[in-house]
């Protein structure tokens, strides 16, 4: 997302702030090594494994792993007549992956053909995440996409006077938050749950996953105004990089107002 999203240099529109130009396209792919091994998991057949994977950064997508076709379990794949055309990229072909009864329908896409600035997706298949059943990076199951080496998470505790309101109503209020910054989105505050009228939230059904800080859990707000759906959100078993935040409570939603030492935020 560093390069691609949020202002990247890699985004259609990069920054004016630079002291550079990029001689290009305004449509960017770059493609890069990804350091790992990687295995895709399908009806308890492994689909892909791989240590030669690559990631096709482009401008204002998530980046996407590819891997050799000789990573592919080829006899799992079945040849369909989908086809895509990408004006960067060229035309794909698709496969879909059959185990037993189970089948992932055009799953697994390639470039025969690629574009003359592409050549090099040549030989390489990509695999849509949310149709395999489980992704690994080395032994580590990971989640929600493929984690980009130029995305990072920082956590910092701070005593900055941090006041959330719904309307005239303080909902929270501490001096003892955690500070997230994450690349390309805004800060985000985490308080401790002491500091949050809990009483006035209740369960929420939604779940969102973040492969760079894990699973969250969502509350819903009520006052006497009006309910405000998930409302607040919190990671009780956060991943490496951001477990200072477990158990703390980051309120955002439209109805909410976030002032920090006495100024509001935007977004």
């Amino acid at each position: 997302m560093a390069l691609t999203l949020g202002g990247g240099p890699l985004t259609t529109r990069p920054p004016e702030t630079v002291n550079y130009r990029i001689d290009g396209p305004p449509h960017r792919l770059f493609w890069h090594d990804f350091p790992r091994r990687v295995r895709a998991l399908f009806g308890g057949q492994v689909v892909l494994d791989s240590t030669g994977a690559k990631l096709l950064h482009e401008s204002n997508l998530l980046p996407q792993l590819y891997v050799p076709e000789r990573d592919l379990r080829t006899d799992l794949l079945e040849p369909t007549a989908h086809s895509t055309h990408c004006p960067f990229k060229g035309d794909a072909a698709y496969r879909s992956v059959r185990v037993g009864d189970r089948i992932a329908e055009n799953a697994v896409w390639t470039y025969p053909q690629p574009t003359e600035d592409a050549t090099w997706l040549d030989g390489y298949a990509a695999v849509y995440w949310a149709a395999m059943d489980a992704w690994f990076d080395e032994d580590e199951e990971v989640f929600g996409h493929i984690r980009d080496p130029y995305h990072r998470v920082d956590v910092r505790s701070t005593g900055r006077h941090v006041r959330v309101l719904a309307g005239d109503v303080v909902v929270a209020e501490s001096r003892r938050a955690k500070l997230l910054s994450e690349t390309g989105l805004p800060n985000r505050y985490y308080l401790p749950p002491e500091d949050v009228r809990t009483d006035l939230f209740g369960p929420s059904a939604t779940h969102t996953v973040c492969p760079y800080k894990g699973t969250a859990s969502y509350r819903s707000l009520h006052t006497d105004d009006r309910p405000i759906p998930d409302a607040a959100w919190s990671y009780p078993e956060p991943l490496d990089g951001a477990r200072a935040i477990a158990g703390y409570l980051c309120l955002h939603a439209d109805g909410l107002t976030t002032e920090v030492d006495g100024v509001p935020l935007a977004g």
